[in-house]
């Protein structure tokens, strides 16, 4: 018997797609990795063109009325849900969260409360529509909510949701991507002045992000310790203006090269002052690199192969560069880094997901 199930699509159609973007893909990674032919994948999309794009997820699609408008409606009416659906799956807080089949399952994903935690990394409005959304979830008692970072649980928990409708998820950092080369890699840098080490920084460039303590910090440190070599960004600008200062902004690259530049980095520095789970330590983690990290990324916050240090202390942020190039980056060293995340797979996730289904 076929069971469909349907996700919402809204993030690859958004001005900076992000992370939800790359769970979507990962998520439907896994659900395929499983080869369970029963299982019938469904995205409901927009109308219009999409910021990333969605038709390497090789789902059924089906797009339906601007974005604007799904999100405008989506919290109380599933515009382009099959009625055929099993299972809708909510991406974010846009929705949908209703539709589909008589005793459908409803789901919706939940990264983070950021909104609360870092009010001022987001517009007025911004706020007011997670609050808002989260108070039509906590009325909505059919559907559950999955829980992507460590300890949002239980902050959902004193907010007022029932036990029964909380499951936590892991989320996944592994691909199929080949990792771009040594070569590759140095011609990359070459072309903006770099040559030699470099410390790297992944993620958009907006104030939540600490880019400005992280950029003090990293000058302080490369005047004890000329290893750390320059400070390279990764990543596209995010809300709110950050002063870049020296630093070498790549911007956007490929997958392949990112993931070479992780390989190849001397440390790679992620200290946000709030974070929601934090990509960018786990997939450098994956490609065996060096890692210093806040206290404030749940990703890492327990990993012990990781440097971590207080966001809001520049010396400490300096001191943690430092300390990070005196841990061991042999073969063995790599290795144990590439496991302390080795359970972090699409595929587990997916299961994750099918087991809050059930």
């Amino acid at each position: 018997m076929t069971r469909t199930i349907t996700l919402s699509l809204d993030q690859f159609y958004r001005p900076q797609p992000g992370g939800i973007a790359t769970y979507v893909r990962g998520l439907v990674t896994g659900l395929r990795s499983l080869r369970d032919e029963s299982l019938e994948l469904v995205g409901v999309a927009p109308r219009g063109k999409a910021v990333r794009d969605v038709s390497e997820l090789a789902l059924r699609r089906v797009t339906t009325a601007p974005l604007a408008v799904l999100t405008l409606l989506w919290d109380r009416w599933p515009l382009g849900v099959p009625s055929s659906s099993d299972v809708v799956h909510a991406t974010s807080l846009a929705g949908p969260f209703s539709g589909g089949r008589a005793g459908a399952v409803h789901s919706v994903t939940l990264y983070d409360l950021l909104w609360r935690d870092e009010p001022e990394a987001s517009t007025p409005r911004g706020v007011r529509f997670h609050e808002r959304r989260l108070d039509v979830l906590k009325r909505r008692e059919h559907v559950r909510l999955f829980c992507a970072a460590p300890g949002l649980r239980s902050r959902l928990l004193d907010d007022g949701f029932d036990e029964s409708r909380l499951h936590e998820v892991r989320l996944g950092v592994d691909d199929e991507t080949t990792a771009a080369s040594k070569d590759e890699v140095r011609d990359e840098l070459r072309v903006r002045g770099v040559a030699g080490p470099f410390t790297l920084y992944v993620g958009t460039r907006e104030p939540r992000k600490n880019l400005e303590r992280l950029i003090a910090a990293h000058a302080r440190a490369r005047s004890r310790n000329a290893q750390l070599g320059p400070l390279v960004v990764v990543g596209p600008s995010g809300w709110g203006n950050v002063d870049v200062a020296d630093a070498v902004v790549l911007g956007a690259v490929s997958r392949s090269m990112l993931k070479g530049l992780y390989r190849e980095s001397t440390v790679v520095a992620y200290v946000p002052r709030a974070e929601g789970w934090g990509l960018p330590p786990v997939e450098a983690l994956h490609e065996g690199a060096r890692v210093v990290a806040s206290v404030s990324t749940p990703s890492v916050a327990e990993n012990r192969e990781v440097v971590l240090v207080d966001p809001l202390d520049v010396e400490a942020i300096a001191q943690g560069l430092a300390t990070g190039l005196t841990l061991a980056d042999d073969d063995d060293a790599r290795e144990r880094r590439r496991s302390s995340v080795a359970s972090l797979t699409w595929r587990n996730v997916a299961l994750d997901h099918l087991k809050g289904w059930q």
